[in-house]
């Protein structure tokens, strides 16, 4: 692969009102190291709805030599708020750009159910099932997605000189003349996993350059069945919409987390995939709380490579409040084997 990646989270915004997250630029600066110098990545995906946090992340990453897909993403907008989020980052992207660093600009994320306006349905929840009750909603989705993208593509195209895509779910019918990678959020569940590598050598077969984002399992036994689902054990409150527990005892399972992504980054080599960013690096939401009840170790449900703690400092790295997980050592040996191109 020529770009080895990781996503980062610089803290998401719902529906305009705030990033969660904690954001220390100095904390942002060392772990952006070590994802470069430890987890042997060339290249980080930028997630967030904060343009500011994005630019001043981008801006640290590009000092360390990462290649940089800046990734705004919007959670519960309308079009006018997303094309006013883009335009925004679009510039902010492109000062990093011109500062000598490699930026991609990834205009959206699976809006189709993430964002308002492309199925019925209020929130993610409602469209979802939506989409599940009837399938008819797809072609009709598609064809607003596809007008929205046209949209943005030009909007930012005025702003940013660089290579743009867009990280599509693979049931959005996306025109990829409209951007310079194919982009897809790709994850491999049970179901799939006879046709899984077929199907990534039919996206590489189409001449353009692939990228895969989105893939990660979460660290219970069993999640890498359900891979696209396997955040779904959460129980959150009603009011404020935080995780609060687990539905259930679930046994903890860092060795299949650590083989999953170890069997999709060997596909993804195999088949000439351009560009992989396995996600994710962390989710301090969703905190590891060892010895006591099961059903309140978040940690389990999280896709990180590493396991974030709420009340005390790692062992490994001495000042962060995180642990790497069994999977941090397996991204970081098919890095570290991947031959350069």
């Amino acid at each position: 692969m020529r770009a080895k990646g990781i996503s980062y989270d610089t803290g998401f915004v719902t529906g305009g009102t705030r990033a969660s997250g904690p954001f220390d630029p100095a904390v942002v600066r060392r772990e952006l190291t070590i994802i470069r110098d430890d987890l042997h990545c060339t290249a980080v995906q930028l997630v967030g709805g904060d343009p500011e946090r994005l630019e001043l992340a981008a801006g640290l990453a590009a000092e360390l030599g990462l290649e940089v897909w800046f990734t705004p993403y919007p959670l519960e907008l309308a079009a006018e708020e997303m094309l006013a989020l883009f335009a925004d980052c679009a510039e902010r992207a492109e000062r990093v750009r011109r500062g000598g660093a490699e930026v991609v600009f990834v205009a959206g994320c699976e809006l189709t159910l993430m964002d308002r306006g492309f199925l019925p349905g209020d929130t993610l929840q409602e469209r979802v099932g939506a989409l599940m009750n009837r399938r008819e909603l797809v072609a009709e989705a598609g064809q607003r997605v596809a007008a929205f993208l046209a949209e943005a593509a030009a909007v930012v195209r005025a702003r940013f000189g660089g290579k743009v895509t867009y990280a599509a779910i693979p049931f959005e019918p996306v025109d990829w003349s409209l951007f310079d990678i194919m982009t897809i959020e790709l994850i491999r569940s049970a179901e799939v996993a006879d046709r899984f590598q077929d199907g990534v050598r039919a996206l590489v077969a189409q001449g353009r350059p692939v990228a895969i984002t989105g893939f990660g399992t979460a660290t219970w036994r069993g999640a890498p069945d359900v891979a696209p689902r396997s955040m779904e054990i959460i129980e959150y409150d009603q009011a404020t919409g935080s995780p609060v527990r687990l539905d259930g005892e679930y046994a903890r399972d860092e060795d299949g987390q650590a083989a999953y992504l170890r069997e999709l980054l060997e596909i993804f080599e195999a088949e000439r995939v351009d560009a992989a960013f396995v996600h994710t690096f962390a989710l301090p939401d969703l905190p590891h709380r060892p010895g006591g009840d099961p059903r309140d170790d978040l940690d389990l449900a999280s896709l990180g490579v590493v396991k974030v703690y709420e009340d005390r400092e790692g062992g490994t790295y001495p000042g962060l409040p995180w642990d790497p997980k069994a999977a941090f050592a397996t991204v970081a040996a098919c890095y570290e084997k991947s031959p350069a191109r």
